[in-house]
């Protein structure tokens, strides 16, 4: 239990900076950005990293588990950074074309912020294998 324990505060912690972070530099709250996907850094990155780097401290490199953990985070990170991330961009096409078009049954524009640059990803794991290492050294 505790390796998903330190994933999921550190996707905890990383969210809460995104969302005070947009908050100071907004002058207002967004609550959404508190949930949101995308942005600087990558939760999921940082959540996957600290999940296999707990494991690597626990179980050891060697073992099936870290095996399976470290697959499952590169997936994760290569979905980030290469579909979702495509995703975003269409979804960014596909508003402007609305708005030169001026289609009015379309009142809801869609949402960009889906993935992460590959730069957004790696600072997400970095912070991961951080948070993990710090939190297995201190508790």
């Amino acid at each position: 239990m505790k390796a998903f324990e330190i994933a999921a505060l550190t996707a905890i912690a990383v969210q809460l900076y995104k969302g005070l972070f947009a908050w100071a530099q907004d002058g207002h709250p967004n609550f959404r950005r508190f949930v949101e996907t995308g942005g600087m850094p990558s939760s999921h990155a940082a959540s996957v990293a600290a999940l296999t780097t707990t494991v690597a401290v626990t179980d050891g490199v060697m073992s099936s588990l870290f095996g399976v953990t470290l697959y499952f985070s590169l997936v994760v990170m290569y979905d980030a950074a290469g579909l979702r991330r495509a995703a975003g961009q269409q979804a960014r096409l596909l508003n402007r074309i609305v708005e030169q078009h001026g289609d009015p049954q379309s009142e809801r524009k869609l949402f960009e912020l889906l993935g992460h640059t590959p730069f957004e990803v790696m600072i997400g794991a970095l912070l991961g294998v951080g948070a993990a290492l710090a939190w297995n050294r201190i508790f």
